[in-house]
């Protein structure tokens, strides 16, 4: 799978950075993956700011965010990502090891595409990973982008 579009991948965990990057390669999905490590990282990105200023990032056709972040949380990052014109069409998923029914709801009522828990296992979390994949890269039809904004 390849359709040139980024993933931002926004986790603070080494482990799970490496994790992710094995599911995606073993389920031969090729987009470019970039990493922030914090939730200002991402919405740094997101509005090429900070280190990005210049860089003419695109913004990425999937979000994968984590909720327990340094700096900014992950459901600030997606409050921030909502609110603002640029971003808020972005697919959003949220992928954490937190099943906590309150986390669920939040994310949910802030405007999450999708929520998924991180499975223990690398087996199931590669099939995880390869679904999600395959349903918001190739199967799910993106929103269009807001009028003047950066194409993903």
């Amino acid at each position: 799978m390849n359709n040139n579009s980024v993933i931002l991948l926004v986790e603070d965990n080494p482990s799970d950075v490496g994790l992710t990057r094995r599911a995606l390669e073993k389920g031969r999905i090729a987009n470019e993956l970039v990493v922030a490590e914090d939730g200002q990282e991402a919405l740094d990105y997101l509005w090429a700011e900070g280190k990005y200023a210049g860089s003419g990032s695109k913004l990425p056709a999937l979000i994968l965010l984590d909720l327990k972040l340094p700096r900014i949380s992950g459901l600030d990052v997606l409050r921030q990502i909502r609110a603002n014109p640029l971003t808020r069409r972005l697919r959003v998923v949220i992928l954490t090891s937190s099943g906590e029914e309150q986390d669920v709801g939040a994310g949910y009522d802030h405007g999450v595409n999708s929520y998924i828990r991180k499975p223990v296992d690398f087996k199931q979390f590669q099939m995880c990973v390869e679904q999600l994949g395959l349903y918001w890269l190739v199967l799910n039809e993106p929103p269009p982008p807001p009028i003047g904004t950066r194409h993903a």
